[in-house]
């Protein structure tokens, strides 16, 4: 796992890795850069507005933020996010989503957790490109991220995933991956996060494989940290501009990784937000120790990640893959279109927005019409969540559950079901607001995995219960930026970027 320091552990590899990205073209971007991109030199800018967002380029490392506009190609200067209106949400608070699928290479924010994970490795020598394949461990979108950032390096990468998920991950591995055997599938699907674990601990037998495990690795963390929340932040104050009563009522995003509720705690420091976690009802293991399996590809489950600031963490809601299935089924069909236009008024905006929308962007949505539900919050109180991907890379388990649930055809009816049932009707059910005592049993339940299962040592866990465990490592930015800085100067980009 990544130490908290920032320190050299290998020179020699350190110089060996920055020649090697020298010759890829590859320079490495600061966290300070892909918070702020508009810091970055205009010669990094212009080379980028010949380059295909989605190309293996080594340029395409600049785009690694949330700044990119709509056609992927610009800069935005607030990041692009959609404020769903009342007509959907049934709620009086206004619900704001950014949109993650803007993201180079992959169309996902994990691309930014793979980066972040990857670069602590990188510039202190931990990282071989030369000898190394990076291992990246996922239910889908990271271990693509991994292998996107892979490649641009001109590194190995592997990546592994159960079997189970989409087919439309599989596709893109397919065609991105450096050989067929470098996609290891384990076995389950969304719910099966320990089987990943435990091929990981097979193939860290091999000394040549370095295990990039988002779940653990702070760098995942300081990313968000350091580039989701100021983003967010921004989307948040720009509104606040139109609206100078506004509030920052709540950040909502599933538990994942835990990378990106990082983002909650620059903006619970920032602007007050309470954190909420979101979880799949099937598998409630932050709610009560439980498990199961679900469909709410993205999100994973049955432990605590190392990375979670669980002490801070406020409020746990549970949504059901029932509701996420529904809804995907609503805002990616001709006939849901429709009614969410002819019935329910919808302006053709936001209804042709809504397949920016993924399964865990669209959990997150229910997760935030929960919260504002159980909080009693009003029209001056937002709330600010993330779809990390969009509809595209759910075609195929759209068709699953068509086959399934309405095998006669989805009609008028059943949209009007689906938005009663699973938007009006969505009640603050399994919705925990945490006291100190919860956010212990939390905090312990991941002593099971992370210690008797992973061989973390005792005390080093222990150390994150505290709040002055997390705040050093966000002080440790500026350090990182500096590392990364000295190592662009070594592979001979010189100093200016």
């Amino acid at each position: 796992m990544t130490p908290v320091d920032a320190e050299v552990a290998d020179a020699t590899v350190r110089d060996r890795a920055a020649r090697w990205l020298y010759g890829a073209g590859a320079r490495l971007p600061s966290f300070a850069q892909l918070a702020a991109p508009s810091t970055i030199c205009e010669r990094h800018l212009a080379a980028l507005r010949g380059i295909d967002p989605d190309a293996p380029h080594p340029a395409n490392l600049f785009r690694v933020h949330w700044h990119n506009d709509r056609s992927r190609h610009a800069l935005a200067n607030v990041p692009a996010h959609i404020v769903l209106p009342s007509e959907l949400t049934g709620i009086r608070s206004p619900v704001v989503v950014a949109l993650g699928c803007l993201f180079p290479m992959i169309g996902a924010h994990k691309v930014l957790a793979a980066y972040g994970c990857l670069i602590p490795y990188l510039v202190t020598g931990r990282f071989d490109p030369v000898h190394h394949k990076a291992v990246w461990p996922s239910t889908g979108n990271y271990c693509r991220g991994g292998i996107a950032i892979s490649r641009i390096l001109g590194c190995r990468g592997l990546a592994v995933l159960p079997t189970g998920m989409s087919e439309e991950r599989f596709e893109w591995l397919r065609s991105w991956a450096s050989r067929p055997e470098d996609i290891v599938r384990t076995p389950g699907s969304e719910s099966n996060v320990k089987e990943i674990y435990d091929r990981c601990a097979e193939l860290a037998l091999d000394p040549h494989n370095v295990i990039l495990n988002q779940f653990a690795e702070f760098g995942n963390y300081l990313a968000h940290y350091a580039c989701t929340g100021p983003a967010l932040a921004r989307i948040f104050e720009a509104l606040r501009g139109g609206r100078p009563g506004l509030r920052l009522a709540a950040f909502v995003a599933a538990s994942g990784s835990a990378g990106t509720l990082a983002a909650g705690d620059y903006l619970k420091e920032r602007h007050g937000a309470r954190i909420v976690a979101v979880e799949a009802d099937e598998c409630p293991t932050l709610l009560r120790n439980g498990f199961g399996e679900h469909n709410i590809q993205g999100i994973g489950d049955k432990h605590v990640p190392y990375i979670h600031n669980v002490m801070n963490t406020d409020i746990v809601v549970g949504v059901s893959d029932r509701s996420t299935g529904a809804l995907d089924l609503l805002f990616n069909s001709h006939t849901g279109s429709a009614y969410l236009s002819e019935r329910r008024g919808l302006d053709p905006q936001t209804i042709a927005e809504l397949p920016y929308l993924g399964l865990s962007g669209i959990a997150n949505l229910v997760a935030a019409i929960k919260t504002a539900k159980r909080l009693e919050l009003g029209e001056d109180d937002l709330l600010v969540t993330v779809a990390t991907d969009s509809a595209v890379l759910y075609a195929s388990e759209r068709q699953k559950y068509l086959d399934t649930r309405h095998p006669d055809g989805f009609d008028t009816v059943n949209a009007g079901e689906v938005f009663a049932q699973h938007l009006l009707a969505a009640v603050d059910n399994n919705v925990l607001e945490l006291t100190h005592g919860e956010r212990s049993r939390i905090f312990n339940l991941g002593y099971y995995t992370w210690v008797e299962q992973q061989g973390v040592r005792l005390d080093d866990f222990e150390k994150r219960r505290s709040e002055v465990f997390w705040t050093a490592l966000r002080r440790s930015a500026s350090e990182w930026d500096r590392l990364i800085a000295e190592f662009n100067a070594r592979a001979g980009f010189g100093e200016k970027g």
